[in-house]
């Protein structure tokens, strides 16, 4: 009997644990319109960097540290990839981003989904929508979110990793407006 009473309070605190965990997360996210950050993507090995701005809902501006000036944007609607010597116009419900970038979305998708806690450090949360799989991943301390992981439109496996995260800070309302062909 002694046994059962401890094993029903681990039970318990787990349970809480986990709960509590969820319930942080989801309290960031409801709290934040709008993150700046440094990336890593890592894209089939291929690694790029940058940084980003991300207003919610679904806009993002993001600039890469590349020659080419490669420059990604969101508007809310369309996504756009501009370099120096090219131009891609995407409807951005066709890309994984329309997920990410929906934080009401993710909210009601936490809250039906459980957790894993990776090296003790970091919480995921993974789903499918629209034949998209999505990782999140999200700091076990801060309860950030700190990256995601997908396959892209052209099928090739994107993580992205996001550091130095600033969060409700004034950002310029022209730094998404889709920029102009070549």
């Amino acid at each position: 009997m002694k046994n059962f009473f401890l094993i029903l309070i681990f039970v318990f605190f787990a349970y809480e644990a986990q709960s509590s965990i969820k319930k942080n997360i989801i309290e960031k996210l409801q709290n934040v319109e709008n993150i700046s950050f440094e990336f890593e993507q890592n894209i089939n090995g291929k690694i790029e960097t940058g940084n980003c701005s991300i207003k919610y809902p679904k806009k993002i501006y993001c600039k890469y540290n590349l020659g080419n000036k490669k420059i990604l944007v969101s508007n809310g609607k369309s996504l756009v990839i501009k370099t120096l010597s090219s131009y891609y116009l995407y409807p951005l419900k066709n890309t994984p981003l329309d997920t990410i970038l929906n934080k009401n979305f993710l909210i009601s998708k936490i809250t039906n989904l459980e957790e894993r806690i990776i090296d003790g450090k970091f919480i995921n949360y993974n789903f499918f929508e629209n034949e998209n799989e999505i990782n999140l991943f999200f700091d076990r301390k801060t309860f950030n979110l700190i990256g995601w992981q997908t396959v892209d439109i052209y099928q090739n496996l994107s993580i992205t990793y996001l550091s130095t995260i600033i969060k409700n800070q004034k950002l310029n309302k022209n730094l998404f407006v889709l920029p102009e062909r070549n």
